[in-house]
């Protein structure tokens, strides 16, 4: 009997330690930890902050563009997000490994982009840093015109038809980061998985790019190890 009280005192002491370790990146009321980088602001009075937080949901507004950034670097990590298209369909993404800011266009910092643009979430965008996935010339087009920069081609597609849900429910994501690979499941599905990214560490972004778009979950767990499976 003592043997089996204290074999349920450890489970749940594990259990308890696993748990302290996600780290909601969204508190549900306000935008602490995190900085606004949208270029329009510099100059015009008049633009709004399109990142707010409204029914205890992070919106992005999609207008004007630009990104909300941690304040905090982060490596080795699992991050879960839960997303929905509110109303139209539309552009917008997560960012990881994100380092100087408007290194692209102007706009985008240095990072890698998970792609959460409606019928193509789950692809990569390299944004003056790259990765590596198999078969790369279907899931990238000639190398020949592979680049991390303008004009280049950037986009890695995904590895799934299909995986999003319906316009307006509620999708779930995982990003998973261990040193320079990253695997992306997308409600169940294993969506993409990437190798030897030229970083392993760094900010993680949230994109206003044109339409609006609700988190209710932004949670970021450290990791030691990968899973093949998806993570519970």
């Amino acid at each position: 009997m003592r043997s089996s009280l204290l074999t349920f005192f450890f489970f749940i002491a594990v259990a308890l330690c696993n748990a302290q370790k996600s780290i909601p990146l969204f508190n549900g009321k306000d935008l602490t930890g995190w900085h606004v980088d949208v270029p329009q602001m510099d100059s015009n009075p008049n633009a709004i902050n399109p990142f707010i937080v409204r029914n205890n949901q992070l919106v992005s507004l999609g207008e004007p563009q630009g990104h909300l950034i941690t304040d905090a670097n982060y490596s080795n990590f699992r991050l879960k997000v839960e997303y929905r298209f509110p109303g139209k369909p539309g552009n917008c993404g997560v960012l990881v490994f994100a380092s100087t800011p408007r290194s692209l266009y102007d706009m985008f910092p240095k990072s890698i982009e998970v792609q959460m643009m409606h019928e193509n979430a789950g692809d990569f965008w390299c944004i003056v840093e790259d990765i590596t996935v198999d078969n790369m010339e279907e899931k990238r087009g000639p190398k020949a015109d592979w680049g991390i920069t303008e004009g280049k081609l950037r986009r890695i597609k995904n590895l799934t038809d299909g995986s999003e849900n319906p316009l307006g429910e509620w999708n779930y994501m995982t990003i998973e980061c261990l040193d320079n690979e990253i695997k992306v499941w997308l409600n169940g599905d294993l969506v993409n998985h990437g190798y030897n990214a030229t970083a392993k560490s760094g900010q993680i972004a949230i994109q206003a790019e044109g339409a609006e778009v609700e988190f209710r979950k932004v949670m970021l767990t450290p990791i030691k190890e990968l899973s093949d499976s998806e993570p519970q």
